[in-house]
């Protein structure tokens, strides 16, 4: 059945297109113009769909960033600065954020961070779940609220592993005039004191501290 309504549909633009062979030039001017005139009343009923406009913010949105004494996790088994006593490290290797707030609504921040973590030869398990927190402070004042999060990483038998994660925070607002550009929030992992105090040296480790390089191939 499904032949026999092709070769149906065939033979009739063929017969259509016989039928216009044989029309004259006038002819075929006429029908042109009344196509023309019949498309332009379909788009006029066609309904109009106005793009969608964001509204903008009542004001700017709070100041994210990284807490540098923070922003990195390294072990080091012993507390020895060298690269065989690497265990688990970790870096935070930036974040995005937008945020969104009406009227009198609170502030609502999408966040979005990226992590990169390693294995160094003190790491036994290739799995570890890191822990960081975001925080929210008055600007360059007192924290008003911080939640901690816990990151599960699968290295999968590799040495490195890269992460993102998404959070939302929301801020209430004491009133209408109240901006977001009050607001500060702060993001970095749960370090020890001693970590703490490693990273405020300035003194790292790359994720990829303490892996040991590929052999290089014998001369034969």
């Amino acid at each position: 059945m499904r032949l026999a309504t092709v070769a149906l549909a065939a033979v009739a633009v063929l017969a259509s297109a016989g039928a216009a062979s044989a029309q004259s030039p006038q002819q075929r001017d006429r029908d042109r113009q009344e196509a023309d005139r019949g498309e332009g009343a379909e788009r006029a009923r066609r309904p109009r769909i106005a793009p969608l406009r964001a509204r903008p913010n009542a004001g700017p949105c709070p100041y994210v960033k990284i807490l540098y004494d923070a922003a990195r996790y390294v072990e080091l088994e012993g507390g020895r600065a060298s690269t065989s006593a690497v265990g688990y490290t970790g870096e935070i290797e930036g974040v995005t954020a937008g945020c969104g707030y009406q009227s009198d609504e609170p502030i609502t921040v999408q966040t979005n961070i990226l992590f990169n973590l390693g294995r160094g030869p003190q790491a036994a398990e290739d799995r570890r779940t890191y822990r960081y927190w975001i925080a929210v402070t008055e600007r360059n004042s007192a924290v008003l609220a911080k939640e901690y999060f816990d990151l599960p990483v699968d290295f999968e038998g590799q040495r490195t592993a890269s992460v993102e994660e998404g959070q939302t925070i929301v801020i209430p607002r004491a009133e209408a005039t109240t901006s977001g550009a009050n607001f500060e929030i702060l993001i970095g992992f749960d370090v020890t004191p001693e970590m703490a105090e490693f990273n405020r040296t300035g003194s790292r480790f790359r994720i990829t501290a303490g892996a040991q390089a590929a052999t290089a191939p014998t001369e034969q």
